[in-house]
């Protein structure tokens, strides 16, 4: 195989472990560090006054995750602190009537079933459907038979499942819910930045992200994106200055929310983080999402086919529908946590997932990566 289409120089993690745990919480690029450190030492120095270059900065940052997004355009994407904000103003932006219905799988990561629960002091009844099978699957019929039993109002799920990394056909998803009436929201965390996302073209309502694990960004901060066509659906939630048409006019105090999803955005941005998330995602449009998947689907191909006569079983689904940069391994006996601590002894970084020890490389990872953490783990089952 090719070199790996992330520079490995740009990660300053490779001197220190073999990272495999980007599912969780990435390494920062070094230029990402850079440009966090340059607006950092820019405000240090100037103040207010350098505040202008900077707010171009934060517009680039968005028209890139626009394009990462699949948007049509900057104007479908607002930005937040993390997903839980993205998810939660839909959950509470939307005008509920008790007895509505929200269809979500079990097993998601718990921001990504909470703020639907909380809808429940309103009447609004939240229907789980049970993945099944050793990798959590979730076929489209299970959806189609929970959306036949009753109107929904909408359906909420995880474009890529946290801990077995099952992945659900997001296009197919949101043709299944709008013949049912029904809107589709999405947690797109654990794919956005490593799949090829088309949220316009496969119809998607809503979807969030944080910039911290695929995206190769900070904690804090990240992107919402809502269709164009919804953006009236949604009550703002945290109005402000920036929230507005005419946001730089501060001695007007009409009410007259911006004609795009910048509404969604109730005051000062955090420009820190802003910089080193636009210039991480610079990167991985300059490598290209999709080679950069290639890449990693080809890893984690490796991993299974080395894992074959050992004591260790593949969890995660690796059909071709259903397989993301997660595969999750178990074995008999074998203590998720224990083995994880084991593993980080040597330098290797995974987590404890879903009743077993999850592996997420990214693109800049190697075949020898792969290998050392198969030579761990086979030493861990003698």
């Amino acid at each position: 195989m090719s070199a790996p289409p992330l520079d490995r120089s740009l990660f300053p993690v490779t001197a220190h472990h073999t990272f495999l745990n980007h599912a969780g919480v990435t390494p920062l690029p070094q230029p990402a560090v850079d440009e966090i450190t340059r607006c950092a030492a820019d405000f240090a120095q100037h103040g207010s006054a350098a505040l202008d270059p900077w707010e171009l900065q934060q517009e680039a940052a968005r028209a890139s995750g626009a394009r990462l997004l699949g948007a049509k355009g900057p104007h479908e994407v607002a930005l937040v602190k993390n997903t839980t904000e993205g998810l939660s103003f839909v959950a509470n932006g939307l005008s509920w009537r008790s007895g509505d219905r929200v269809i979500v799988p079990d097993r998601e990561f718990p921001s990504s079933i909470y703020p639907w629960l909380s809808l429940g002091d309103l009447g609004v009844e939240v229907a789980v459907i049970d993945p099944h099978g050793s990798g959590w699957t979730l076929p489209l019929d299970r959806f189609e038979a929970e959306l036949r039993r009753r109107p929904t109002r909408l359906v909420a799920v995880s474009w890529v499942q946290y801990a077995r990394g099952w992945r659900t056909d997001l296009g197919a998803l949101a043709t299944l819910c709008h013949e049912h009436g029904a809107l589709l929201c999405v947690d797109v965390i654990q794919g956005l930045g490593l799949l090829p996302c088309e949220l316009d073209a496969w119809g998607v309502d809503f979807a969030a992200a944080d910039a911290h694990k695929w995206l190769l960004g900070p904690l804090g901060v990240g992107l919402f994106y809502v269709a164009e066509r919804n953006l009236d659906l949604l009550r703002p939630l945290e109005p402000g200055w920036a929230s507005v048409v005419h946001r730089d006019d501060y001695d007007n105090l009409e009410l007259i929310y911006d004609v795009d999803a910048r509404r969604f955005e109730g005051g000062s941005y955090n420009n820190i983080t802003i910089a080193g998330m636009g210039t991480s995602f610079d990167l991985l449009h300059a490598a290209g999402v999709d080679h950069v998947w290639r890449h990693v689907d080809h890893l984690l191909d490796v991993l299974v086919e080395g894992l074959d006569g050992t004591a260790f079983e593949v969890s995660s689904d690796r059909s071709p529908c259903g397989r993301s940069g997660i595969v999750t391994v178990t074995a008999p006996h074998l203590d998720p946590a224990w083995a994880v601590d084991r593993l980080a002894e040597q330098g290797i970084v995974v987590a404890a997932r879903g009743g077993g020890i999850r592996i997420s490389p990214h693109g800049y990872n190697t075949v020898d990566e792969i290998d050392t953490v198969l030579h761990a783990l086979r030493h861990l089952t003698r």
